[in-house]
Parts: C-alpha cells; sequence; structure tokens
C-alpha cells in the first residue's frame, strides 16, 4: 500500500478549506484516510497562523514511514523544516518558445551588438579626430 500525505478538500464552494491527511493513493481525493495531520486554509494571509496548522511530530512519522507528500505540500513543509523543497522547474516545454523564435532572437541580439560595436567605433573615432584638431588649434593660438 503507498501512502501519500494529502491535501482533502473541504468547505463550500469558492471558499476552499482543507485537511492534511495520510491516504492510500488509490483512495478518493476527499475520501477514506489513515489519519488526519493538519489543516490548510488558503483563504488566511500568508503570515496567519491559522493558515496552516500541521503536527510536525505526526507528518516526520509518516515521512519516516515513506509517504510520498505532493508537490504543494512538500512546498508547505519545506516552510516549516520538515522536508526538503521540490525541483520545479523555471519554464516547461510547453511554453518554451519555438526553434524559428529562437533563431529571431538570436538575430536580434547580433544586430544590436553590431549596432553598439559601430556606435563605439563611432564615438572612438570622433574622440580621436577631437584630438588630431587640438594641438592644431593650440599651435595656431600660439
Amino acid at each position: 500500500m503507498a501512502v501519500r500525505i494529502r491535501l482533502s478538500r473541504g468547505g463550500s464552494k469558492k471558499r476552499p478549506f482543507y485537511r492534511i491527511v495520510a491516504a492510500d493513493q488509490r483512495a478518493p481525493r476527499d475520501g477514506r484516510f489513515i489519519e488526519k495531520l493538519g489543516t490548510y486554509n488558503p483563504l488566511l494571509p500568508k503570515d496567519h497562523e491559522q493558515r496552516l496548522v500541521v503536527d510536525a511530530e505526526k507528518v516526520s512519522a509518516w515521512l519516516k514511514k515513506g509517504a510520498q507528500p505532493t508537490e504543494r505540500l512538500q512546498k508547505l513543509f519545506a516552510g516549516l523544516g520538515l522536508c526538503a523543497a521540490p525541483v520545479i522547474h523555471e519554464q516547461p516545454k510547453k511554453s518554451a518558445p519555438r526553434p524559428k523564435t529562437v533563431e529571431r532572437m538570436k538575430e536580434k541580439e547580433e544586430k544590436a551588438k553590431a549596432a553598439a560595436e559601430a556606435a563605439a567605433a563611432a564615438a572612438a573615432e570622433a574622440a580621436a579626430a577631437s584630438e588630431a584638431e587640438a594641438p592644431v588649434a593650440e599651435a595656431s593660438a600660439e
């Protein structure tokens, strides 16, 4: 039997309230569970003490027995120091830019670099030209 630590939804429509439970992974989300471990109320502010109420001893005991928390609970438990934070990838493959878009972005960056280099070269030439004219102006003034 594979045990999961997961959220069991309660509350009314558009007013969620969750119980944190240890349950068999084959059991329904809001159905049979083995043990209640705490509560989670996402409607409360993040700094409110009643937002996440957990019996840390029970949770750590279940984690030692091999129970797997869901990703959401793993994030919440990581904030309490009960387990390590889950690895969350920044950009899923589905929303990654397509190959042609990546090519266009690279071309645009190259053009911007070339324009910046040309502007820097023009500024350097202008500075060199003004330095060359300065001694001539001083010599004619004398």
